[in-house]
């Protein structure tokens, strides 16, 4: 059987192809390899005051593309027009972070050196080299702005891969950076497939590997990773099953409407989406039915559309894996609480069967034996849980084999004791990031990390920069007398 040659994007909400990439051969991969590593050695040598200074240029080019972008986006991976420009402002700030912390991250880390004169110590923050950044198409600029700026801003040059559903996205980013001045072949595009990414993971001049995507991916980067000649450096940016605790003294009107978002933002398509909610027994009879209430008010339809805030989820094989496990759930005893018919309205113009559009779920008397509530959904999705006190919660959060994001909802501004309560709880929590009164939310200022499945490593915050370059020592002896 061949390999193939080519990729084509299919738009969700219409099955109709979109745009078709042609796929390198191999000898042509290594070419670009080679010719990266070259420039990455020349550009490692600009100052980083002027690195610092394109990459702030490159916002700008960036930001006069933000008119494009938004049905570009939409028609790629499906998420609502009207949603499309909140990811542009989350790419903008995360840029202006870490640009905004860059030359205290890289800089040298001098020494005091009163306890050994005659001497000169200090650490430098070195670029790995060439860095191969394998991107989603779930948030493909959010998720890349965290590795591909701040490595090019670090002295790396950057082999980028985006998803085959995304990669006019890739195409952008590019263009805004060599826009404001970052040479061609430091930054280069790859469509390949995945025996070319393996064949890049292993190439002997890619020194660093960061991916973000499932835990099956991650594992085959690893395992490419692994089977390469020497160490080779890798980052994984994995999947979540993230968890909600509701205490008994939350807001429940806040509590209700942030919740619902962050578990249907994006038809729940994120690694960070809120796919499990567990809420103490004194008012999950009250938070239930609140819950269903707003989700009811979704308006599903086609993404194109102002008016849209839920579309399709990324494709068929995607929207028959959610179904089945919403309908694995309710065979084993679920209960599903949003009648399909709520949302086969004409907006719609197609029937959600057969389609890559998925009804919005909540999903009660579930437990930790439905797949629902242990393996990622990625989809419009959540199950709902009642627990008896703060230990069960922490007990189930845990029972996951994931640990990326988890958050506790409680009544911290009228009740100072809460906040105690949670910052104890957050020792017991085994993810990542702990949230209180909010979720599904990436703060730059931030380390994103997780434990588990969800992965190893670090982006943003001033460890991001750590995660892309590697220490080196200087030891100076001045005085030889």
């Amino acid at each position: 059987m061949s390999s193939p040659t080519s990729q084509t994007t299919i738009v969700p909400h219409n099955q109709q192809p979109l745009v078709t990439r042609h796929y390198p051969s191999k000898n042509e991969l290594d070419s670009v390899i080679v010719r990266v590593s070259e420039a990455q050695k020349a550009w490692s040598h600009v100052p980083l005051k002027q690195r610092i200074a394109i990459a702030t240029r490159f916002m700008d080019e960036f930001q006069k593309m933000s008119d494009e972008i938004p049905l570009e986006l939409t028609m790629q991976m499906g998420r609502p027009v009207s949603q499309s420009p909140g990811e542009i402002r989350g790419f903008l700030e995360r840029a202006k972070y870490m640009l905004s912390i860059a030359e205290s991250s890289l800089s040298d880390v001098q020494l005091k050196d009163t306890d050994k004169p005659g001497f000169r110590r200090f650490i430098r923050r070195a670029p790995h080299g060439v860095v191969l950044v394998i991107a989603p198409w779930n948030f493909p600029y959010l998720t890349s702005v965290n590795s591909v700026l701040p490595a090019i801003i670090a002295g790396n040059a950057i082999l980028l891969k985006p998803s085959p559903q995304t990669p006019l996205t890739a195409e952008r980013f590019a263009l805004a950076l060599t826009r404001a001045g970052v040479p061609d072949d430091v930054i280069q595009v790859l469509h390949l497939s995945p025996e070319l990414v393996s064949h890049a993971i292993q190439h002997p001049l890619v020194d660093f590997v960061s991916f973000t995507g499932s835990v099956v991916g991650g594992q085959a980067v690893e395992k490419a990773a692994v089977d390469a000649a020497g160490f080779k450096g890798v980052a994984l940016e994995l999947g979540g099953k993230d968890p909600a605790y509701v205490r008994a003294d939350a807001d429940l009107e806040y509590t209700v409407a942030e919740l619902v978002d962050g578990a249907f933002f994006n038809s729940g398509q994120s690694c960070c989406s809120v796919e499990r909610i567990y809420v103490h027994e004194s008012v999950y009879d009250t938070f239930v039915p609140k819950f269903v209430e707003i989700v009811k008010k979704y308006k599903l339809g086609d993404p194109t559309n102002p008016e849209t805030n839920l579309g399709p989820v990324v494709s068929l094989a995607s929207a028959e894996r959610i179904r089945k496990q919403v309908a694995d759930a309710v065979k084993a005893g679920a209960k599903a609480l949003i009648p399909e018919e709520v949302f086969s309205t004409p907006k719609l113009s197609v029937n959600v069967a057969g389609t890559a559009y998925v009804v919005p779920q909540v999903l009660v008397d579930v437990n930790h034996s439905m797949e629902v509530m242990m393996e990622e959904t990625f989809g419009p999705v959540v199950g709902i849980q009642k627990v008896s006190s703060d230990e069960e919660a922490i007990r189930l959060m845990n029972d996951s084999p994931y640990g990326l994001t988890a958050s506790i909802w409680t009544n911290a501004d009228q009740n100072p004791e809460s906040q105690e309560v949670f910052l104890k709880m957050i020792d017991e929590i085994s993810t990542g990031t702990v949230f209180l009164n909010r979720c599904d939310f990436l703060d730059p200022a931030l380390a994103w990390t997780g434990v588990k499945n969800s992965g190893r490593g670090v982006s943003l915050s001033k460890f991001g920069y750590d995660q892309l370059t590697h220490a080196k020592s200087v030891h100076m002896k001045i005085t030889t007398a």
